[in-house]
C-alpha cells in the first residue's frame, strides 16, 4: 500500500508540473499569432509602401525567441521534442526508456543547468544598465527578452525532471 501510495504521489507531483508547464506553453503560443501579425504588418509597410520599421523587425526577433525558448519545454511534456530514432527506434520499449534516460541525464539537464547558471550575469547586467536597441527606433527593453533565457530554461528543467521521474518509474515497473 505504501509504494503505492509513493507511485500515485509521484505521479500527482508531476501531472501538476506537466499542466504547469502546458499552461504555459498554451499561453506562449499566441506569440505566433502576434509574430504573423507582426511579419504581414512588416511586409505590407516594407513592400507596398516602402516604410519598414525596425521595431517591428526587433519585435520579430523577439516574439520568435519568446516561441522558441518556452515551446522547448511544452515539447518535452508532450514528448514530441527531437531525438536521436536511428538509434531510438530500433530499441524495445524497455530500453527506449532507459536511452531516453540517459539522454535526460548526460546530455540534457548539464545543458539546461549551464545555460541557465551562464545567463544569470547575462540578464542582470543587462537589466543593470537598462539595455535597448542599438537602432534608434528600435526596442527599448532587450534586458526584457534576454531574461526570457532564464525563465525559460527554469520551465524545460521543471519538464525535464518531471519527465524524469515518469520515466524512472515506467523502468521499475519493467
Amino acid at each position: 500500500m505504501n509504494t503505492e501510495s509513493n507511485t500515485e504521489n509521484t505521479f500527482k507531483m508531476s501531472d501538476a508540473l506537466d499542466n504547469f508547464v502546458q499552461k504555459i506553453g498554451h499561453f506562449m503560443m499566441w506569440t505566433n499569432g502576434l509574430l504573423i501579425f507582426a511579419i504581414i504588418t512588416q511586409v505590407i509597410l516594407r513592400y507596398g509602401f516602402g516604410k519598414g520599421m525596425v521595431v517591428l523587425e526587433e519585435l520579430q526577433w523577439h516574439l520568435y525567441a519568446v516561441g522558441i525558448m518556452f515551446g522547448a519545454s511544452y515539447a518535452v511534456v508532450k514528448d514530441s521534442h527531437i531525438r536521436v530514432d536511428i538509434i531510438h527506434a530500433n530499441l524495445s520499449p524497455g530500453w527506449q526508456k532507459r536511452w531516453d534516460l540517459f539522454g535526460i541525464i548526460i546530455l540534457l539537464l548539464p545543458f539546461v543547468f549551464i545555460i541557465f547558471h551562464q545567463s544569470l550575469d547575462f540578464v542582470h547586467e543587462a537589466w543593470r544598465v537598462g539595455e535597448r536597441s542599438d537602432a534608434p527606433s528600435g526596442l527599448p527593453f532587450r534586458w526584457l527578452i534576454k531574461g526570457v533565457i532564464p525563465a525559460s530554461f527554469s520551465l524545460l528543467g521543471i519538464a525535464v525532471m518531471s519527465r524524469a521521474v515518469r520515466i524512472v518509474h515506467h523502468i521499475k515497473r519493467g
